[in-house]
């Protein structure tokens, strides 16, 4: 079925055009008309189904009549992050290019003073955290009586992170006879209450069975070492002998680890940037932009870019840490095989990580196949370590092995060539340079 059956406007299919699409995906072909219709929907989508533009295109067609006014907005987007907040404002921007709407972002790592701007002027669309949407109501420079339209996009993510307390303070802000749209990726007990809660005879839409990851993608898991340096030095050895690598998203469990991962990887010579809750939201923006542009290969992250993050063609994912709940696992790996590409997620498991991965297998109802870690490269003769390894021994407090040389070493090792006369010596063995304060001339006699 292509858009044009689904009852958009002319504006929105025009927009739809000019961005290459021709046929929507299947959660966007039964939601829409719904959206449209003006009924309540439940969708239940994994990331990478074309979720968003699901509740994007309709909302914009339904918004071209109306009128926004002063600190009421018509419709409000509820996200449970930063980035898939401005994510969505983006979508609003690539399709909304046609319509004079006004979209206002909150979020946090932005002045209350801009934002306050936008919002007196007038929004159609306000896309918002649930926390900084309540700092604004609270200072009362925001009013929700008038909005027609609510969206809770990734339910699921708004659970673990705590925010449902929110969620139901907001759903008292606005008016009861409002259309609600509830989308999440899994329905666990708590999940299913508040869409009771919040949803009215909705239409329930779901594209795929919760919990399963896209056949498009290679699972496997490689087993590691307790020591954190060992497993650090595993990774190390899959990026540099993954098959049909572009680039990787690396996921840890704290946002500690990712600090520690980025400068290890920095330190031996990866191209690599860093997102997680603690860095700043230019820093944080910084960091995908470089990744999306392909200026950085390397992406490690905590869970917090771990759902619905609009970054296309990752040819790999890699779990430093197996995370601690399995719905996570499959939000990660659900980064790479979409859009009928295909991926590879590999994940790094520890000793004491084997009653996690069990859970997972449990939750996807698969087995996740072991792979034998990528060996190490052919040691060369006179080989020097590489940069960052003597380091990384040296915090470990280990030492290099030592031999003395025997009788035997020296009547096989033959003796060094002469060099003419005023040569520096500039090159060891296996032809790394030497610092330039033990170079010494050497002068022949005759």
């Amino acid at each position: 079925m292509p858009f044009s059956h689904l009852g958009l406007s002319a504006k929105v299919l025009t927009a739809i055009e000019a961005a290459g699409y021709k046929t929507p995906t299947p959660i966007q072909a039964q939601a829409i008309p719904h959206v449209l219709a003006r009924r309540d929907v439940l969708g239940i989508a994994q990331t990478g189904t074309g979720k968003t533009a699901a509740f994007v295109l309709p909302m914009l067609t339904m918004l071209e009549q109306g009128r926004a006014r002063a600190r009421m907005p018509r419709t409000l987007i509820l996200e449970p992050t930063r980035e898939l907040a401005a994510q969505v404002a983006e979508q609003f921007e690539k399709y909304g290019k046609n319509s004079k709407l006004n979209v206002a972002l909150l979020i946090g790592g932005v002045s209350f003073g801009d934002q306050d701007s936008k919002l007196l002027r007038g929004v159609d669309v306000l896309i918002a955290t649930p926390g900084r949407l309540l700092d604004h109501s609270e200072r009362g420079r925001l009013l929700l009586s008038g909005c027609e339209l609510l969206i809770i996009d990734e339910a699921d993510r708004m659970l673990d992170m705590g925010f449902i307390p929110d969620i139901e303070r907001i759903g008292k802000l606005v008016p009861f006879t409002r259309q609600t749209l509830f989308f999440t990726a899994t329905m666990p007990p708590e999940i299913q209450r508040i869409a009771d809660t919040f949803l009215h005879n909705p239409v329930r839409v779901e594209v795929s069975r919760p919990a399963t990851a896209a056949t498009t993608i290679t699972q496997l898991q490689v087993s590691t070492g307790r020591d954190p340096a060992e497993k650090r030095e595993t990774l190390r050895r899959l990026l540099r002998s993954a098959d049909n690598f572009k680039n990787a998203i690396i996921f840890c469990n704290r946002k500690r680890e990712v600090a520690l991962l980025h400068r290890s990887l920095v330190r031996h010579k990866f191209n690599a940037v860093a997102l997680h809750g603690d860095l700043d939201q230019p820093a944080r923006m910084a960091a995908l932009d470089a990744f999306r542009k392909g200026e950085a290969t390397l992406l490690i992250a905590s869970d917090v870019a771990a759902r619905g993050l609009d970054i296309p063609d990752v040819s790999h994912i890699f779990n430093f840490d197996v995370p601690h709940h399995p719905d996570d696992y499959v939000h990660r790996i659900g980064r790479t095989g979409r859009a009928g590409k295909s991926g590879t997620a590999i994940t790094i498991v520890a000793p004491a990580d084997g009653k996690a991965v069990a859970a997972i297998e449990k939750l996807t109802g698969q087995p996740i196949p072991a792979m034998a870690a990528a060996a190490p490269r052919e040691p060369q003769e006179n080989h020097a370590p590489a940069y960052g390894e003597r380091s990384e021994r040296h915090h470990r407090g280990e030492r290099q092995p030592q031999r003395r040389p025997s009788v035997a070493d020296a009547q096989r090792t033959p003796a060094p060539r002469p060099r003419p006369a005023r040569e520096l010596v500039t090159e060891d063995a296996d032809g790394s340079h030497l610092p330039a304060f033990l170079l010494r001339p050497v002068r022949l006699k005759a």
